[in-house]
């Protein structure tokens, strides 16, 4: 389960922190899209691990269903891996609806903490897996998914909240295109943005 740790060092901490999105009517506008930015990076990692979770609940529940059938058949569930994991990229979004642009930062560490979860059963080998930890590798999964969906919820809030004011500025006439774009031609370039 993803904790929120009071005073943590964690971006998700810093993000989750109570005072952190209170008042953004009196943070200066630089500070209200770093924050903003901030956010929608945790935003996006999130997102990440949610849908690694959900591709392996898509492979646990395939495993179960070729199992309850009338004909499981020799071919197992590593072989449909593709056909399993494309139905679910080809089926109705469930989730925000936002367009991320941004790349998930710890993909990494997202993958070895969704493996963790099955201790030392690995998803290649699911046929291996009897009944019972095929159950309850799904329900860990599904509480994991449950865990990360809740704090990618109070996330996208955070991230409403700053937008909302960055918006009713711009709205109100206290902030400009012109003073952003001056803003983004003044930033330091770095080695990338030169080449």
């Amino acid at each position: 389960m993803i904790e929120v740790r009071p005073g943590g060092r964690r971006r998700i901490d810093r993000v989750l922190a109570p005072g952190y999105a209170s008042e953004p009517e009196a943070l200066p506008l630089p500070t209200l899209r770093e924050r903003r930015d901030e956010a929608a990076q945790e935003e996006t990692d999130l997102s990440y691990l949610r849908r690694l979770l959900h591709a392996r609940i898509d492979i646990v529940k395939a495993e179960q269903l070729r199992r309850s059938s009338d004909d499981p058949g020799d071919e197992d569930v590593v072989t449909q891996l593709t056909a399993i994991l494309s139905d679910n990229a080809l089926g109705p979004a469930t989730g925000s609806g936002r367009h991320q642009t941004l790349e998930p930062t710890r993909a990494g560490e997202y993958r070895r903490a969704a493996e963790a979860l099955v201790g030392d059963a690995n998803l290649s080998d699911v046929v291996s897996l009897s009944d019972d930890q095929l159950a309850e590798t799904l329900d860990s999964y599904r509480g994991q998914e449950g865990s990360v969906s809740q704090r990618r919820r109070e996330v996208q809030a955070v991230v409403d909240t700053f937008n909302a004011e960055i918006a009713r500025r711009y709205a109100h006439g206290t902030a400009s295109v012109d003073e952003l774009l001056d803003s983004q031609r003044s930033a330091p370039t770095t080695e990338d943005d030169e080449a």
